[in-house]
Parts: structure tokens; C-alpha cells; sequence
């Protein structure tokens, strides 16, 4: 009996002092790398002020919200928003416009984004390289409403440049801002010319680690430049191009509210109207506080289930995932 007592002070004295050494550890740990921590900081009360606290606001989704009544006092209405939104006639549209937006912009724009960062990669004169990635960077810097201004200026009906090029090489008089059949390709065409080059930075950060000597013994084994981009480069930056697919997917009914906003007109809204702007014209313009955010709570809890699919398919094909 007095062996067993001894045996279960000695293992309490080894855990007390574990866990003395592991709370040392910390303070210690927190003392050498303080001045990182303060730096994370702000981004850490930007975050929980911005994004997490906001959070709160959902649960108006499940309420009938009335203003002078506040949050919590208002009344709870359960899934009523959420089956007067699925049985809309509005539901369907809504969703085969954001739908359609989305995979255009992941089957065109994204893998375009790819092939110009390959295709910046080959340059080897630095100065044209760095010429041109600077004339792809800078549309990402123009707002939303400099594009729609510039798109509205070029397809203008009679003096636009480009109404007049276009129609004068078809034989045809095409108002292309107000037909709904030219809608999606000019929303995807300004897509590209704002965020290709933008977006090629991280691939290029990628193949900026792709090792040389691959390429050098590809060359002598008799490899054409295809072929050491088929076989080297693309398997090299594969787990980047997963990662951003995994991303992309969760922005996948996030079609944007002021590009999609600055583009529509009555004459084109039958495909221009998506969940972004819905939430706008039902939540601003009419008041419907609890409904359209319950329209916003659906595209962020489908968002995520999206992410969170991608990224098991990714690992399935044993590829680098997000998680």
C-alpha cells in the first residue's frame, strides 16, 4: 500500500512538473516573440470587429427584424424566410444567373490566369517581362465603376468604337449593353482584362520555385519547351493550382455586387440579377431586413460547404488541399 501511494505522489510530482515546464515554455516562447504578436494584433481586432462580430446580425435571418425593436426583441420566425426565398419564383432565376456567371469566370478567367503566368514565365528579356507584367497589373487598380464607365464609353449605341468595329464586321446592329445574349460575355470579358494579371502573381511566385535543374536535364534528354512545361512546370505549381481552385470554389456564388450592380439595366436584368444584387434590391431598396439576410446566409453557408467539398475531392486525388 505505502509502495502504491509512493508511486502515485511520484506521478502527480512528474505531472506538476510538466506542466510547470510546459507554462515556462510559453511565457517564454511569448517573451522571445512578443513584437510579432503585437504586429498580429491589429489584424487580429480587425477580424473579430469586422468579420466575426457582424456574425451576430445573422440571427435576424431566423427573425421577423423590426427596427425599433431591436435584435433581440424582435420575434423568431424559425426557416419562414428561408422557405418563402426556396419557393420564390425568383429562386431558380437567381440561381442559374449566379451559376452560369460563376462557372464562366472558373472554366475562362481562371485558367487563362494560369497560362498567362506561364507564358510571363518564358520571357527571359527581363525588361519586356517586367514591361508587361506591369501593363497586366494595372487594370486590377481601377474601381469597378472607371470599367463599367470605359465598357459603357466603347459599346455606346451609334459612337461606340467597338459597337461600331463589331457591327460593321457582322453586317449587324447590336446594342450589346442592353441585349441579355451579350450580357455575360462582357461581365467575363471584364473580369479578364481586370484581374488576369493580378492574379498571375502568386503562380509566379510558384514557379519561381520550380527547380532549374529539372529544366536543364529535360533540355538535354531532348525535351521541347512544351513538353518541359507539360511535365515539369504544371506538376511543379499542381498544388498551388489546387489550392486557389479550392478557394475559387467557395467564392463560387460571390459574383461580385458592384460590377453585376453597374452593369444591369431593365433591359438585360432577366440575366443580370444575381444573389449579390437580390440581397441589395430586397435589403436596401425595400426594407426586407430578415429576408435578404437570409438570402446572403444561404450563399455564405453554401460557400463553405463548397470549400469544404473541394478540398475533399483535392485530397481523394492526393493532392495538397487548404486543411
Amino acid at each position: 500500500m505505502a509502495m502504491l501511494d509512493t508511486a502515485i505522489t511520484e506521478t502527480e510530482t512528474l505531472t506538476v512538473a510538466k506542466q510547470s515546464r510546459r507554462r515556462r515554455g510559453v511565457r517564454v516562447h511569448f517573451t522571445q516573440f512578443k513584437w510579432l504578436y503585437l504586429l498580429l494584433l491589429p489584424g487580429i481586432v480587425y477580424f473579430v470587429l469586422f468579420r466575426y462580430w457582424p456574425m451576430y446580425g445573422a440571427i435576424i435571418a431566423f427573425k421577423e427584424y423590426i427596427p425599433f425593436l431591436g435584435i433581440s426583441d424582435s420575434p423568431w420566425v424559425g426557416f419562414a424566410h428561408f422557405e418563402d426565398f426556396f419557393s420564390s419564383p425568383d429562386f431558380p432565376r437567381l440561381l442559374a444567373n449566379t451559376l452560369i456567371l460563376a462557372l464562366l469566370s472558373l472554366l475562362i478567367a481562371f485558367p487563362l490566369t494560369i497560362i498567362v503566368a506561364l507564358l510571363l514565365n518564358e520571357l527571359r528579356v527581363t525588361v519586356l517581362k517586367r514591361t508587361t507584367q506591369t501593363l497586366l497589373y494595372v487594370p486590377h487598380f481601377l474601381s469597378w465603376t472607371v470599367v463599367a464607365s470605359l465598357t459603357y464609353l466603347l459599346f455606346a449605341l451609334d459612337v461606340g468604337p467597338l459597337f461600331q468595329l463589331i457591327n460593321g464586321m457582322l453586317g449587324t446592329d447590336i446594342n450589346f449593353l442592353a441585349d441579355p445574349a451579350w450580357f455575360r460575355p462582357i461581365i467575363v470579358l471584364q473580369d479578364i482584362w481586370k484581374n488576369t494579371g493580378w492574379g498571375t502573381i502568386i503562380f509566379l511566385a510558384a514557379l519561381a520555385g520550380v527547380d532549374q535543374a529539372q529544366y536543364e536535364a529535360a533540355i538535354i534528354d531532348g525535351a521541347g519547351r512544351f513538353q518541359r512545361v507539360w511535365h515539369i512546370t504544371l506538376p511543379s505549381i499542381m498544388p498551388t493550382i489546387i489550392v486557389m481552385l479550392v478557394l475559387q470554389m467557395g467564392q463560387i456564388l460571390n459574383t461580385g455586387f458592384e460590377q453585376i450592380y453597374l452593369m444591369t439595366n431593365s433591359l438585360n436584368r432577366s440575366v443580370a440579377d444575381v444573389f449579390d444584387t437580390y440581397v441589395y434590391f430586397m435589403g436596401i431598396t425595400q426594407g426586407s431586413y430578415s429576408y435578404s439576410t437570409a438570402v446572403g446566409l444561404f450563399k455564405a453557408v453554401v460557400g463553405v460547404v463548397l470549400i469544404f467539398g473541394a478540398n475533399w475531392i483535392a485530397k481523394r486525388f492526393n493532392q495538397a488541399g487548404i486543411f
